[in-house]
């Protein structure tokens, strides 16, 4: 096959038009010429891939024209009251509200950590401690004491924090009293119901606890805490102890204290039960009733 020679085209001629189904052929282009040093081989070119989209530019790209539209036809949802939120986070079945030691919860909400006590270490003032426990029970079980006069069994509590503290104050170096609040003052209510000074200084909180002998199994609450911020009564880290008293019910017509129990508390664990509340002031108000038949004092 007879090759013609090609022609030169000149600067000022047209291009002519590519036929159809004609392709262009590229080209390799030369190499550069880099200076290289004797036996090196010359660097090779550095290849760019293109730089891909992030995973969160392309979701926003595909929800947008749903985003935009949801926003032309839907109405801005209304806010919740913070009490709604609050109850709806209470009434989830998954939150883990048991189980709590209360130490993590004085903790947290005084600052105040609750020190273990070691029956071996402890145990000299441990002993003495039971001593005055069992001259409390003696005295309090006297038919004559005033504690058989009260009208309620709840009520002889009081009796036994009062007699607990005083037979404390006979030990020699020890000190025992009410505790004081974060402002200060003395306050009977609340936890814990005593503060007890040892000869070196330490500190004991003292929380004695009335309860029927046969319901020591039972799974009643008898034991609660309430966080409070000015009227916290506990101000020092410290061993606390839960004193266990149990009592016969008065079966017999007598009442009478069957022992004693000293618990650990840094050792218990707590539950929050959610309890929506409300006292008589709050209820009968003027513009809560709405019909009323007063008693025979209050009508004019």
């Amino acid at each position: 096959m007879d090759h013609q020679p090609r022609r030169l085209r000149h600067h000022s001629e047209r291009p002519r038009a590519r036929r159809p189904n004609e392709r262009h052929i590229l080209k390799p282009l030369p190499a550069p010429a880099f200076p290289t040093l004797e036996g090196a081989a010359p660097p090779a070119p550095k290849l760019h891939a293109p730089r891909a989209p992030s995973l969160a530019a392309v979701i926003l790209l595909s929800l947008a024209p749903f985003l935009h539209a949801e926003t032309q036809t839907t109405p801005p949802p209304e806010k919740t009251s913070d009490a709604a939120e609050f109850i709806h986070w209470l009434l989830q079945e998954d939150r883990d509200l048991r189980g709590i030691p209360f130490s993590e919860v004085l903790a947290s909400t005084t600052g105040k950590k609750i020190l273990p006590v070691d029956p071996a270490s402890d145990k000299p003032w441990l002993e003495k401690l039971g001593g005055a426990l069992d001259r409390t029970l003696a005295k309090l079980n006297d038919p004559a004491h005033p504690m058989h006069a009260a009208g309620r069994i709840n009520e002889a509590s009081r009796f036994i924090e009062d007699e607990l503290l005083a037979q404390c104050n006979k030990v020699e170096g020890w000190s025992c009293g009410i505790p004081t609040t974060t402002a200060g003052t003395e306050q009977r209510s609340g936890y814990p119901d005593l503060r007890l000074v040892l000869e070196d200084g330490s500190v004991v909180y003292l929380d004695p606890k009335l309860f029927a002998a046969k319901s020591r199994t039972s799974s009643l609450r008898t034991f609660y805490y309430e966080p409070k911020t000015t009227t916290s009564k506990v101000q020092h880290d410290a061993r606390h102890l839960l004193v266990g008293v149990p009592h016969n019910e008065a079966e017999g017509g007598q009442l009478r204290l069957l022992g004693w129990d000293l618990v650990d508390i840094s050792r218990i664990r707590v539950q929050l039960k959610a309890e929506f509340q409300a006292s008589n002031k709050d209820m009968y108000r003027d513009e809560t009733v709405v019909l009323q038949n007063p008693p025979p004092a209050e009508k004019k």
